[in-house]
């Protein structure tokens, strides 16, 4: 994990209150990636008859990952807002099970980051869901 960017994305991550609350954890952040995990919680369960995390969870997730892998873009500054973020949820996480995130910064204008995304648990051979999103960049 680059220092430089783990410090600014740990910064980040640290001043949106909801991210604290739900204990997310960045995992690792590169150049344009990051990854971030969910641990599972019965505060976040969304359904309690079947333990399924509620998936706006989910989806605070893949929006502060993806906003993550927009500031640890190598032409990106070091502050981001979400414009536009599609999510599509394939299947319930399973019960008890950390949910993980990648995001990757794919391409970078002077003004917007694209970003794409991809939510697991413990079974990576069946997504969670995918996201794919625009994010705010002020390049000069």
């Amino acid at each position: 994990m680059n220092p430089d960017k783990a410090r600014i994305a740990e910064q980040f991550i640290n001043a949106i209150p909801h991210c604290k609350a739900l204990n997310m954890t960045l995992t690792d952040i590169g150049d344009g990636v990051a990854e971030m995990s969910l641990p599972y919680d019965l505060r976040i369960v969304g359904d309690p008859e079947t333990g399924v995390v509620h998936g706006g969870a989910v989806s605070a997730l893949m929006d502060t990952c993806c906003g993550a892998a927009a500031m640890s873009h190598p032409k990106s500054p070091s502050s981001t807002a979400t414009i536009d973020l599609r999510i599509d949820y394939m299947r319930p996480a399973t019960p008890g099970q950390t949910i993980r995130t990648r995001a990757e910064c794919y391409r970078i204008t002077r003004s917007v980051a694209f970003v794409r995304a991809t939510a697991m648990d413990d079974d990576d051979t069946s997504p969670v869901a995918a996201a794919t999103g625009a994010f705010t960049v002020e390049l000069k």
